[in-house]
Parts: C-alpha cells; structure tokens; sequence
C-alpha cells in the first residue's frame, strides 16, 4: 500500500513509539504532585519544554502543550480576543484557513467581535498589501496559516509579521503553522510571529499532543480552567508520554527538514508533470515552486465526485485523500477552491496527494500509472457528471 496521506496523519517514528511506550510504563504519576515520582514527571515535560526552545531559538517557558492543532487554534485565537477585547473587536484572517481557524473566527463573529476575511489570488495566496489596507485601529488580531492545507499554497507570513510589527505593533500575529513545521523553515522572533501552532502527529509524533507558541508578554484568556498548568493558560493533567515523545517526533523532523524539503520538491515536481499530461485533470496552486509546499500536490477532476476518485485509487492500494481530513466526509466543495475563483466542478473535484519520508520517485510513477488508468475508467461518465453539476 502507498499512503499518500501525509497532511491528515503521519506514521510515527519507531523510536518515538519505543519513548511513549517506555515513558508511559516509568513515569504514571501526575506531573502536579508534589511527591518525588510526580516531580520526575513534570522534569519530562521540562525537559521537552526546553527542547522546543532551542529547536525554535526561543525560551522554554513560551512553549505550551494543548491535545492538538484544533485546541492550539482555538486557543490562540479566542485568547487573545477575549484576552483584549477592550482594546478591539476587529479581527483579521483569510478565506482559506482549515476550519479550526475559520469555524472559530465565525463563532467569534456571533459573539460580536468584527471579522475580515482576506480574498486570495487564483492561486490561493494572501496579498500582504490587502491586509494592510484592512488594519484598523481595533485590530488586535491578525491570523494567517503558513502552509495551505489543501492546495499547499505557502502564505507571505514572514512579510506579513514584518509588516505588522512595523506599523502595528500592538496588534497580535498568529501563524497556524501545522502543516509547516519540519518541512519549511521558520524563525518565530525574525518573523515577528507572537503565536503560533502545530501538532505532533503530522511531524511523525503521536496524536492527541498539540503545540502552542505564546510569545513572552502575551496573554491569553484561558478556555479551560481549573488548574494550573500550562502557565494556567491551559488547565488540565498533561499528557507527559505524549509530550516528551511529540518532543522527540519535532526534533527529528527538524533535524532532517531541509533534506525532506529538497527530496520532496523533485517527488512534487514529478508527480505535477504527471498531472499537467493528463487532459482531464487540474492543477490546482501556482506554477512557481517557491510558492508552494514540497510535500503537498491538490489537482482537481473537474466534474467528479472526488470520492469515487479516492475509492478507484484505494483499490490499486494508494492511499490519497480529498481535503483537510476533518472536512473530508463533507460533500460540499471546496471552500478554499472556491475562494480561488474555481468553478463548481473544479471545486466539486479536489484530490490532494502529500508526500511522507518514505515516497521515491518509482512510488511517484506508480501513482502517475494509477491516475492514468482511474481516468480511462471515470472518462466516459465525465459527460454526465459535469451536467449534474451544472444543473445545481
């Protein structure tokens, strides 16, 4: 079987399965007990604390741990605007953000803070001079992903954080970075980001253990309550085999980033020459490679249910998918297509392959054939399945 599936959910390292397994077995004690086993416990997560600093050249203490990506998000961005709401209700994000950002921006609109949705270009990216003639003087947010987790579209956050922190310095910037860390680089303080978000699984970590850069001076106005933890931003036991293995899973995912990077983009730009010679399928992005993620590749079936696509391709034992995996069992197209001014069929048809670090070129090939074949198979219902969207 190929997995192909990478943005969704990564396959752990073996030594991070051998550090869960070990530390769940020695360290079962409450890492908030005052007992000696307790105080080992809490050391872990010290520990791994600290390894997130170095590995992001910041202080430990500005790192939290949350159970994912989703609760990193939400947490980031309803902290800050309950946190200062009496400076404004005005917030900013864009129209593509997966739906932990978007779903909680809406939410936050019927609570009565005031959101601007940023459009995107034809190729899904943030026009940074938009965004500047959308500040006000009540933005206290601003939230941008770096790495689209659909169409792979790299967002201008290194310009959009430079920018912010040179005329609006009082307005806070956060970076989902989930589909980013270990696969691009990003420097946190250069980049003037105050919070940022990741998670363990998609750098081959374990799920269920999130990420969250809070920069120091920030407040956030905690979601959960009830303890201490986390620098009570964020109450509740932690995870501690979860944590110190994820800080495992970061450090060798960072570690082997930039060979990952340039291995991938000869994988991506295979598989892309594949699909631009098939006549019925759809790039989706930018042609420029620099605007794009390595690891990413979203082409559309224009006119097909992207389903059945997924299913054919199951068949021959690839593994693909159709968007983000909390939206995959959505019929509706694709919101991020949309935005980028696809038409309904196209938007109607994504597939979206991510590389892992065990794909070669000949597994690229093998996927190409598998495409080629699950287009001679759709062809003759394309007809029909292009006037049933069109009369919708």
């Amino acid at each position: 079987m190929l997995y192909f599936d990478h943005c969704a959910s990564t396959p752990p390292y073996p030594e991070v399965i051998d550090t869960l397994a070990e530390v769940m077995k020695a360290h079962y004690a409450n890492p908030s007990s005052i007992h000696r086993a307790g105080a080992e416990a809490d050391k872990l997560i010290g520990r791994s604390r600290g390894l997130l600093g170095e590995l992001f050249g910041v202080k430990p203490e500005e790192w939290l741990f949350t159970s994912g990506g989703t609760e990193s998000n939400n947490t980031a961005i309803k902290g800050v605007a309950k946190q200062y709401r009496t400076r404004g209700t005005h917030l900013i994000t864009t129209q593509i953000e997966h739906a932990s950002v978007y779903d909680t921006f809406r939410q936050l609109e019927r609570e009565g803070f005031k959101v601007t949705y940023l459009p995107v270009s034809r190729t899904g990216h943030v026009d940074v001079e938009q965004l500047r003639q959308a500040m006000t003087d009540e933005t206290i947010l601003v939230s941008v992903m770096h790495v689209n987790n659909e169409t792979g579209a790299v967002q201008p956050v290194e310009a959009i954080g430079r920018m912010l922190k040179a005329s609006y310095p009082r307005t806070i910037f956060h970076v989902d970075a989930v589909q980013s860390i270990g696969k691009l680089p990003i420097s946190l303080k250069d980049w003037g980001i105050d919070l940022l978000s990741g998670s363990a699984h998609k750098v081959r970590g374990p799920k269920g253990v999130g990420i969250l850069y809070v920069r120091e001076g920030i407040q956030l106005y905690p979601l959960l309550t009830g303890g201490s933890q986390e620098r009570s931003f964020r109450a509740g036991t932690q995870n501690v085999p979860g944590i110190v293995a994820s800080a495992k899973a970061l450090r060798l995912s960072m570690q082997s980033a930039s060979q990952r990077k340039e291995r991938m983009e000869k994988l991506r730009g295979k598989l892309v020459e594949i699909v631009n010679a098939i006549p019925e399928l759809r790039m989706n992005g930018s042609e420029n490679r620099e605007e794009m993620a390595p690891h990413i590749v979203h082409f559309s079936y224009p006119g097909m249910k992207p389903e059945v696509i997924v299913h054919l391709l199951e068949e021959q034992q690839i593994i693909a998918s159709t968007k983000s995996a909390c939206s995959s069992k959505d019929s509706k197209p694709s919101r991020v297509l949309l935005a980028m001014g696809a038409a309904l069929p196209q938007a109607s048809g994504g597939i979206r392959i991510s590389f892992g670090d065990e794909h070669t070129e000949r597994d690229v090939e093998t996927l190409g054939e598998a495409l080629k074949q699950m287009v001679d198979k759709l062809k003759p219902l394309e007809r029909g399945m292009t006037t049933s969207h069109e009369l919708r």
